[in-house]
């Protein structure tokens, strides 16, 4: 069996794998990439949030990308009805990207790979890593090829950022039921024939059906647009009696009232993909030689476009703390990554549930709208999540029930007078 020894090994060649490696490549580590599918392919998350930005611009990747003409995403609209909320990333409580994308991901991480190994990384697709011993922080991988190749790879420390595949999760046995509620999505692609002109037919929105219930619209530069919708398990599985993805989805464009004409009749450009309990955790982000990274660690829900955002802070994080530790320091990975990490994941979490609740619609769509709140709640979705001088991200956990609740007084009150 041949055998390699390398400083770092990186698991998946997706967005966070990828700001990894060119982080540790831009600081003289001798790195390697190894990625189970062959590019491009077919994968959702493809809505981005501000944050993102400043990893790929640090990671030496935004140039490459933004060669690309990926449409730009300013902002998102939320529609409930005849209610419209809409938020610009330009006007936002802090510092921060006032822009990012909307992309097909096929596209988008196959241009991250191919940068990837432009700057002279070494990157395997088609290769499974199949098994995984630890020496303290040294490790043996084994992988094998799509030759059925066998071969060993020996690290001084492993970043495992196979997104849903979730490699060392399932091999070192840290898999754990998320906090959020089961909810499934279907999505496919579209060619946008109706679209109109102007910022109408690029505008990424969301199309609240029932209080758990959404349609993304995601329009892309290339002329398509990704259309899912998301929902309680059980409200999804009962779209279609026979369980054919294509016919739910049908069925719940044909829900929205304000995109059955753009949408409705339209043939999809591959088999809807239904994506079922999507949101996932685990009992820990690191152990001796190993850090989890994106998709592979926690996965919350579509509906803020965050996936990415952990994917690539926790990529680039796990990349510096690496680079430290191979360097001699000491870390606490404990502080420094996993604390770090799940305090962002908290935010978003109880922004997902309080979304779920109903609560954060009651803010979005109360009129006459509130600039300051709207301005904090707006970088909340940018994904500055750690900036603890909004108080949005530091009360997160009581501010949007406590503001929801005086919304509902005031309507109660209101109504009594009527």
């Amino acid at each position: 069996m041949s055998k390699e020894f390398v400083d770092v090994l990186v698991i998946g060649a997706g967005p966070s794998g990828c700001v990894s490696s060119s982080y540790l490549k831009k600081n003289n580590i001798n790195v390697k990439v190894v990625e189970k599918t062959k590019f491009p392919r077919l994968v959702v998350g493809e809505s981005l949030i501000p944050r993102v930005m400043d990893h790929f611009d640090e990671a030496g990747l935004f140039p490459a990308l933004d060669k690309m003409g990926f449409e730009k995403k300013l902002g998102a609209r939320f529609l409930r009805g005849d209610e419209v909320c809409i938020f610009d990333f330009s006007d936002k409580f802090g510092e921060g990207w006032d822009w990012t994308w909307q992309v097909p991901r096929a596209d988008f991480d196959h241009t991250l790979a191919n940068e990837v190994i432009n700057k002279g990384i070494d990157l395997e697709f088609e290769t499974e890593v199949i098994d995984i011993k630890f020496d303290g922080t040294d490790s043996i991988t084994t992988v094998k090829n799509k030759n059925g190749k066998i071969k060993e790879i020996h690290a001084k420390f492993v970043i495992d950022s196979s997104g849903y595949g979730r490699v060392l999760p399932r091999l070192l046995d840290l898999e754990k039921p998320s906090k959020l509620s089961p909810h499934s999505a279907i999505f496919a692609h579209v060619e946008d024939i109706n679209r109109e002109e102007g910022e109408e037919g690029t505008l990424i929105s969301f199309d609240i059906i029932e209080t758990e219930v959404w349609l993304w619209v995601i329009p892309f530069s290339n002329g398509n647009t990704s259309v899912g919708i998301v929902g309680p398990t059980d409200y999804i599985e009962k779209l279609s009696e026979n369980g054919d993805p294509a016919e739910a989805l049908k069925k719940a464009i044909s829900l929205s009232d304000y995109y059955v004409k753009r949408f409705g009749g339209v043939d999809f450009l591959f088999e809807p993909k239904h994506l079922k309990d999507y949101s996932c955790s685990v009992k820990k982000l690191f152990g001796d030689g190993f850090a989890l990274t994106g998709n592979a660690s926690e996965f919350l829900d579509p509906v803020f476009s965050s996936g990415m955002a952990f994917a690539t802070e926790s990529g680039m994080l796990a990349a510096k703390l690496a680079l430290k530790q191979l360097n001699g320091e000491k870390i606490d990975w404990q502080t420094e990554y996993t604390d770090y990490i799940l305090y962002g994941v908290d935010v978003f979490t109880t922004y997902v549930k309080e979304w779920y609740t109903g609560n954060l619609q009651e803010l979005f769509f109360h009129q006459p709208e509130n600039p300051d709140v709207k301005k904090k709640i707006c970088a909340v979705l940018a994904g500055y999540v750690w900036n603890k001088d909004n108080p949005f991200v530091k009360k997160h956990d009581t501010v949007i029930k406590n503001l929801a609740n005086l919304i509902k007084l005031e309507k109660q009150e209101q109504q009594k007078q009527q």
